[in-house]
C-alpha cells in the first residue's frame, strides 16, 4: 500500500469510530494469494494493494473464493478453494492481526464420498447461537441426483460441516437440494429466526442469483425466488449497511461487478451505480471489524 494511500486513509479516519468492512479477493492468477478490499461504509472499496497470504495446501496450490469470519476471541479464520478439481477438502488459515498468520492446513471433509469431484467456494458462517461455525461449499458426486443441461461432472449440490474450534469437524453432509445445481451460496442471518441463503443457480440457461428461506441456520431453505440479477452472475457477498442489505457479485459475463440492495430480501433493486469496487477483484466475502482493527491492519502493512 502506497504511503500517501495510507496518509489519506489516515485523514479519512482519524476522528471516526465504529464499523469497517473488510472485502477478501483473489486476483488472477489464482496462485497468487489473499488480496482485501476495505470499506467505512460498504458502499466505497479501496484496495489493501498487497497480497496476505499465498496458498501452500491442495492438489493446486490456488486460493480461489476467500472467505472470512472473525470469532469472538477476535481471531479471523479463512477458508478457500484449493483447486478447481481432484481436492475433496479446502484450505484453512487463522491470524489474530491479518499479518502474521497461521500455518494452512488442507481439511478433507468429502473423503467419504469417493467419487467427489471438486470442493468449491467454501463459505464461513459464525452461528451465534450455538457457538459453532458452519462451512458450507458446493460438490458434484456424479449421478447422485438429477440433472438438467449440466454434464453429471458440473451438478452441484450445496453440503457443510461444523467446528467449534478448527480442529475437529464432521463429516461433510448435504445441506441443499433445491432440485437444480447450486454454488455460491452464502449463510446470512436477517434476524432472530429468520435466515436467508444467497445462491447462484448455475443451471444452463439460468447461472443467475436468487434467495431461499429459512428459521433456522442449518435450513432446510425454502422458496426458492426468481433471479434478482441477470443472465452470468456468481459469487455473491452480502452485509448489512445499516439502512438496507447489499449483496455484491460478479458480473462475469459483463466484466464488471454488480450490487444489489434490500431491505427484506423479497424486493430487490440495482444498486450498482451507488457502490464502487476495484478493478481485478474476484469472489471474496465481506466481514465486517472495528475501525480501530482497520487502522492497525493499515498501519502495520506501512512497518
Amino acid at each position: 500500500m502506497s504511503s500517501i494511500k495510507y496518509i489519506v486513509f489516515c485523514l479519512l479516519f482519524a476522528s471516526c469510530s465504529g464499523k469497517a468492512y473488510l472485502y477478501t479477493s483473489f486476483h488472477e492468477p489464482a496462485t497468487a494469494g489473499l488480496r482485501m478490499l476495505y470499506s467505512k461504509d460498504a458502499y466505497h472499496w479501496t484496495d489493501l494493494d498487497t497480497t496476505l497470504l499465498h496458498p501452500a495446501v491442495g492438489e493446486q496450490k490456488v486460493m480461489r473464493d476467500p472467505s472470512m469470519v472473525q470469532g469472538p476471541d477476535g481471531t479471523f479464520h479463512l477458508v478457500w478453494t484449493s483447486s478447481w478439481r481432484g481436492d475433496k477438502g479446502f484450505g484453512y488459515a487463522s491470524s489474530k492481526d491479518l499479518i502474521h498468520w497461521s500455518e494452512q492446513r488442507f481439511i478433507s471433509v468429502m473423503e467419504h464420498e469417493k467419487e467427489t469431484v471438486n470442493v468449491w467456494a467454501p463459505e464461513l458462517f459464525y452461528d451465534a447461537d450455538s457457538a459453532r461455525y458452519i462451512i458450507i461449499w458446493a460438490s458434484t458426486i456424479p449421478n447422485r441426483f438429477p440433472k438438467g443441461q449440466e454434464e453429471e461432472k458440473n451438478n452441484h449440490r450445496m453440503y457443510y460441516t461444523v467446528t467449534n474450534d478448527f480442529k475437529t469437524f464432521t463429516p461433510g453432509r448435504l445441506f441443499l437440494d433445491a432440485g437444480f445445481s447450486v454454488i455460491d451460496a452464502v449463510i446470512v442471518k436477517q434476524q432472530a429466526d429468520k435466515y436467508v441463503l444467497v445462491l447462484k443457480d448455475n443451471t444452463r440457461p439460468n447461472r443467475n442469483i436468487k434467495v431461499a428461506y429459512s428459521n433456522k441456520a442449518l435450513g432446510p431453505y425454502t422458496n426458492v425466488t426468481p433471479p434478482f440479477t441477470g443472465l452470468l452472475t456468481e459469487g455473491p457477498a452480502v452485509v448489512n449497511a445499516g439502512k438496507e442489505w447489499l449483496i455484491y457479485y460478479d458480473a462475469y459475463g459483463k466484466k464488471n461487478f454488480g450490487c444489489a440492495a434490500t431491505k427484506d430480501f423479497v424486493h430487490f433493486e440495482d444498486a450498482s451505480a451507488r457502490v464502487s469496487v476495484p478493478e481485478g477483484h474476484k469472489h471474496g466475502t465481506i466481514c465486517e471489524i472495528k475501525r480501530k482493527t482497520l487502522k492497525r491492519l493499515l498501519r502495520d502493512l506501512q512497518k
